[in-house]
Formats: structure tokens, C-alpha cells, sequence
């Protein structure tokens, strides 16, 4: 049986979903196990291909993760690979999606942030500031003005900046699966009260949803102007209609518990890669 390695990260060593991933790949002819990612006894080379999965600590380590995916590349597959990953960390990819439609954004510095966010709220009002380089809503700012108390909460930049998308309060935000090129599945979610972060962190909801398919066309158009991913999740926002948040290809997380058949999804990409 071809082997393949789940990376997480020390926080999570069973990983996402724990053994379901590892059984669905069994199921497909595939011996697979989780490794944690920075561990140096893990034998990356011994593996036939490799999946970065729940390294969720990655944002905070960017030089060393990426140096590890660039040394598993050497010897092994894997998944969306390393100069993949080195885009996709920065946030900035989004300026770079051609014809995709966008949630407006902006680069802000550390030389420069008051004028920029000056600039930014007279535009656009109350504005959203988020790390060029984050997860899971980490160091996601609102803010109405440039002396808002709220941006004490900054954490280390660059930054992007964008509008607040007041619709995330009340339709929420939807991803979409894209494997292979292929939109195949929807979960919708919505934040608690008045926050914007739907991860259920922050008191969001996460729920399975029959796949749109305006919604899955614009996943797929978002993946391929990224430069193609064997797997990616795409988050959508409504904004005079729907436009791309974020387009995932390092380790998207696959909500296994409401999205069981994106194991095999994911397993079927395995058995296609390897």
C-alpha cells in the first residue's frame, strides 16, 4: 500500500477529524498516519506523498514552515506544494485574482498605517484590518476611525484593510470545497451577535448546504487564478453579489463534522497524486 503523512501541528497530533481521514484513506488502498509537522523524528522522505492538514500553527512560524515544505518536497509529493504555500501566506494574493471579484482591498504598512487607514475609512467607512500573514481571525480588527481604542489589538503587520461587509451579520459566509479543480461541496456560516468571525472560536456556526452553483463557479475561478490547488477551500462574502474572501491552498480546514464526504473527496485526490 502507498503511505501517505497528514501534517498537523504539536497542539493537534491526531489531527483533524482524527482517525476518520486516516480510515477513509484506508478505505481508498492507502496507509496514511498523522505526523506532526516540526517533529524531527518523522521520516517526511519515507512517505510517498504528504498533505499538510491541520498545521495551524504555521502563521505564527512562516520561515521555518516553509522551509520544511521546500526539504518534504525534495524527497516526497506534496499536496499544492511549497511555493504554493509561500504565496498563499501573504494575504496580499487577493490583489492578484484578476477578473475574480473581490472583497475591495488595501495593503497598509507600518510606515504610512495612519494615512492608510485615514484613507481607508473615508472610502469605505467602518474597515476590517487583518494580518497579511494569520488564521483563524487572529488580530482581525474593526475599526471607525484612526484612533478607534479597538486597533490596540493589532497584531504584528503588514496588514490588509478592507470594508466591514455588513452582510456576514445576516447572510453569513459560505465555503466552498474545491477539489481537483472541482467545486463539490458548501458549508455556510454565520457569527454570533454582533461579531464578524464566524469560526466557532469566536461563537460562530457551521452548517452543510446543498452547493450553489453560482457560488461553486466563482470557487472554481478563484482556485485557478490563484494557480490551481489539488485541494482548496474558497470563503465567500455577499457585496452587490457574491466576491472572494479568502482563497485557502495551504491546510483548509475540512469541518469533517459537518462535511464527513470531504474525506473522500480529499481521499479520492490522494489516490489521483500519488
Amino acid at each position: 500500500m502507498p503511505r501517505v503523512l497528514l501534517a498537523t501541528f504539536a497542539l493537534m497530533p491526531d489531527g483533524e477529524g482524527g482517525p476518520l481521514l486516516v480510515d477513509t484513506l484506508a478505505r481508498h488502498g492507502v496507509e496514511a498516519a498523522w505526523a506532526v509537522w516540526d517533529d524531527p523524528a518523522v521520516d517526511w522522505a519515507g512517505a510517498d506523498l504528504v498533505a499538510a492538514r491541520s498545521v495551524w500553527d504555521y502563521h505564527r512560524r512562516l520561515p521555518e514552515f516553509l522551509a520544511w515544505a521546500r526539504r518534504v518536497e525534495e524527497t516526497s509529493t506534496l499536496l499544492n506544494g511549497a511555493a504554493t504555500f509561500e504565496t498563499n501566506a501573504d494575504k496580499a494574493y487577493l490583489l492578484d485574482l484578476g477578473s475574480v471579484p473581490v472583497v475591495p482591498t488595501e495593503l497598509l504598512h507600518h510606515e504610512g498605517l495612519r494615512t492608510g487607514l485615514a484613507a481607508a475609512l473615508q472610502r469605505w467607512g467602518t474597515v476590517v484590518v487583518k494580518p497579511r500573514t494569520g488564521a483563524s481571525g487572529v488580530g482581525v480588527v474593526v475599526a471607525d476611525h484612526v484612533d478607534d481604542l479597538r486597533l490596540a489589538g493589532l497584531t504584528a503587520g503588514p496588514w490588509l484593510v478592507q470594508p466591514l461587509v455588513e452582510s456576514v451579520r445576516t447572510a453569513g459566509e459560505t465555503s466552498v470545497y474545491v477539489f481537483d479543480g472541482r467545486a463539490l461541496t458548501q458549508a455556510d456560516k454565520r457569527p454570533e451577535g454582533q461579531e464578524i468571525r464566524v469560526q466557532e472560536e469566536y461563537g460562530g456556526t457551521t452548517v452543510a448546504a446543498p452547493l450553489d452553483p453560482e457560488r461553486g463557479e466563482l470557487a472554481e475561478r478563484a482556485v485557478a487564478a490563484a494557480g490551481g490547488a489539488a485541494y482548496a477551500r474558497v470563503d465567500l462574502m455577499h457585496l452587490d453579489g457574491w466576491c472572494v474572501s479568502e482563497v485557502e491552498l495551504i491546510e483548509p480546514g475540512l469541518y469533517l463534522e459537518v462535511l464527513p464526504e470531504n474525506a473522500d473527496h480529499l481521499a479520492d485526490v490522494v489516490v489521483r497524486h500519488l
